[in-house]
Formats: structure tokens, C-alpha cells, sequence
């Protein structure tokens, strides 16, 4: 007899979304996330990690998906200087205890119920954890350049283009120098997704699908 998923009686999972920059990951995940009836993070995660290691909000906003040393560079760009750590209040902050408070954010969210997480190498450093599902959304350059002029943030096709290879740059690098996988590639994920070829509604309903097949497959 084929394994019904129910919700009600279902023990803690995680859907982890990475995602090429401007293919709509952040409306899908919410889609998924409510559609499921678990919590979503997104920028919503960096506040977490600055409540629980007291360090101010803007600090993790700023090191957000970016390698230590690009970190460093737009920091010391910002404030005329950099000597190797930021500080809270009198405290020093280095980069790898900021990547390190967001690690033991999302492993205790992961513990605390069922939760969506986007981008930020979810999968790789819940990797120890049991039950993560880890999704790759993708969608083609025409898709991505129109929703980034969509929603504003830029004008021209020119500019969404450039931000589109600029931003994904960056999430590759964070990816890549974090994880010993490659960011985007089809093998470091459980499912990878164009969602250029179902729209972000059908998209949020493949994963939903995959997601609750998964877990009856695994009598969770």
C-alpha cells in the first residue's frame, strides 16, 4: 500500500532553495513554503543570526553571500579601512564567526520544526542532518533579464543582464569557496528546476509534489 504523506504527523525536514539571481526563487519559496505550511527564510535568517550572537543586523546584511575577501574589500571601502575583524561595540567580529553564527542559525531552525530556507549554502551545511531536501531553481537569461527589470531593479535589458552575471558570480563564489560542491551544477542537488517552463505557480507545485513524495518515500 503506497505511503500517504500527512502533514500533521510528519518530524522535521528542510527544503533548501538555491537559486540563479532573478528567476523568482524568493515568490516560489514563499508559494512552497505556505502551500507546506512551514516557516520560510530568506533575509529573514540574518536577523536570526544577529539576535542570537548580538551583532548588529547591518554586519551580517553585508557579508550576505559574499566570500571573506570580497567582505573585506566592500568594508574597508565602506569605512576607510579594515583590520581583519569588524566589531560590536567593543567586541570584534571576524568574517568567519559571521558565517559561523548563520551555520548554527538555520542547524537550530532545522531542529526546531519544518522550514523552507533560501540560498546561503543551506544544503551544504545542513549536509549532517536528516531529511533535507535540496532544490536548484534556474530559469533562462530572457526570463531572468524581464523579471529583474519587472520589479525594479533596473531599467534596461543592459543593466538586468549585467546585475544577472554580477550577482551570480557572487553566489557561485560564496557557494563554491564554502562547500567542497559547485554552485548550480545538477549533481550537488536533489532536483534542479527551469522555471521558466512552468512559471513560478507550477514550479511551487512541482516541488510541493516532490517534496511530499519524498517524504513518503521515507515514511516520515
Amino acid at each position: 500500500m503506497k505511503n500517504e504523506y500527512n502533514m500533521e504527523t510528519t518530524n522535521n525536514y528542510v527544503v533548501t532553495l538555491g537559486r540563479q539571481f532573478g528567476c523568482g526563487a524568493r515568490d516560489i519559496g514563499q508559494m512552497v513554503a505556505k502551500m507546506l505550511g512551514i516557516e520560510y527564510y530568506d533575509k529573514r535568517l540574518l536577523l536570526e543570526a544577529a539576535k542570537s550572537s548580538g551583532v548588529e543586523p547591518h554586519i551580517f546584511e553585508a557579508s550576505d553571500e559574499r566570500t571573506p575577501k570580497l567582505f573585506s574589500s566592500l568594508w574597508s571601502f565602506n569605512i576607510g579601512f579594515y583590520s581583519g575583524a569588524l566589531f560590536a561595540g567593543d567586541q570584534p567580529v571576524k568574517e568567519d564567526n559571521v558565517y559561523q553564527a548563520q551555520c548554527q542559525v538555520m542547524i537550530d531552525l532545522a531542529h526546531k520544526g519544518p522550514c523552507l530556507i533560501v540560498g546561503r549554502s543551506a544544503d551544504y551545511i545542513l549536509r549532517n542532518e536528516t531529511n533535507v531536501i535540496s532544490i536548484f531553481l534556474h530559469s533562462s537569461l530572457e526570463d531572468r533579464i524581464k523579471r529583474i527589470i519587472k520589479r525594479g531593479d533596473c531599467k534596461t535589458k543592459k543593466e538586468a543582464r549585467e546585475m544577472a552575471i554580477k550577482q551570480n558570480k557572487l553566489r557561485a563564489n560564496y557557494y563554491d569557496f564554502y562547500t567542497d560542491k559547485h554552485w548550480g551544477m545538477s549533481e550537488s542537488y536533489d532536483l534542479s528546476i527551469d522555471c521558466s517552463k512552468l512559471g513560478p505557480e507550477g514550479t511551487a507545485q512541482l516541488i510541493v509534489d516532490y517534496v511530499k513524495t519524498r517524504l513518503a518515500a521515507q515514511n516520515i
